[in-house]
């Protein structure tokens, strides 16, 4: 009775953190836009790729920490790639994308935390090799206008636990104003899309989930000014310049880059080159150590 209790009271602590309620607020959207794709086509991909990444994550968690825990990290990013991915792609692919996408957090990272948005990097990188589609439809893209508030509500929920408004604001700003500038200079039949389903929703969808992931985005309000100007910039040229279906990862992952550099770089002044090395150092497989994975 006493180890029933006390793992109910972990239950309900664990809800109450930010990982623990963006699961809560991402099952929910699921609920809401899994029937309009069909719950058996959505279902597969989406179960296989929690209960594979999140073993993989068990697994590797275990062996670093030398304890057992929840994968909580693994979870969300299962259900991101998920819900970003086209609700059509085979279940394995849906699968072999999220497990990729939990593998790069510990390659590609420095001592201070991963360096890339794992699910950010896994679905452009399935784009290259199973040719996916992306029809964000976890951002309830099928669903009518008024229900669409619930992405916002949840959203602006999330963006607040983090302590990433103005990240959010800057991203959402500088990316519609650059699109809005963009119809009167370019075809605006080719920039509408933007503002049409599921572009629209995905924009807030980005913004709110993928784009304050805590790990791989800044803490200190001038740098998450940055971060979501530059998301915002580089999304709007990849999209104008390369037409990619990606342009928004395309976004969080250079501003990434950027975290990245500031966080290596933060406390040298010793010019370019010697950041450029900092960093690549950095970057190296002899710089992993059981403290990188505590932000995880």
């Amino acid at each position: 009775m006493l180890l029933k209790t006390e793992k109910l009271r972990k239950a309900k602590k664990f809800f109450k953190t930010p990982k623990g309620l963006l699961i809560l607020v991402l099952t929910g959207l699921i609920a809401m836009a899994a029937p309009g794709q069909g719950w058996r086509t959505v279902l597969p991909g989406l179960a296989a790729a929690v209960a594979v990444s999140g073993l993989i994550d068990l697994l590797i968690l275990r062996l670093r920490k030398n304890v057992w825990e929840f994968p909580s990290g693994a979870v969300l990013t299962a259900m991101i790639t998920a819900m970003v991915l086209r609700a059509q792609e085979p279940w394995y692919v849906v699968t072999v994308t999220s497990a990729f996408a939990v593998l790069s957090k510990y390659v590609f990272r420095t001592r201070h935390a991963n360096v890339f948005n794992p699910a950010a990097l896994a679905v452009v990188a399935s784009y290259y090799v199973f040719h996916t589609g992306q029809s964000w439809w976890g951002a309830l893209t099928e669903l009518p206008l008024w229900m669409q508030a619930a992405l916002i509500l949840a959203g602006v929920f999330i963006t607040d636990r983090v302590n990433k408004m103005p990240l959010v604001l800057t991203f959402l700003g500088v990316y519609f104003v650059l699109f809005t500038s963009a119809t009167y200079l370019s075809d605006p039949r080719w920039v509408s899309e933007i503002y049409r389903s599921p572009d629209a929703q995905a924009a807030l969808y980005f913004a709110f989930i993928i784009l304050t992931d805590p790990p791989t985005s800044p803490a200190k309000y001038p740098d998450q000014l940055i971060f979501g100007g530059l998301a915002a910039i580089v999304s709007f040229a990849v999209f104008e310049w390369a037409g990619v279906v990606y342009f928004l990862l395309a976004g969080v992952l250079a501003g990434n880059v950027w975290e990245a550099w500031r966080r290596v770089n933060r406390r040298e002044s010793r010019g370019f080159g010697f950041a450029l090395q900092n960093f690549a150092l950095a970057l190296m497989p002899s710089s992993f150590s059981a403290q990188t994975i505590q932000n995880e």
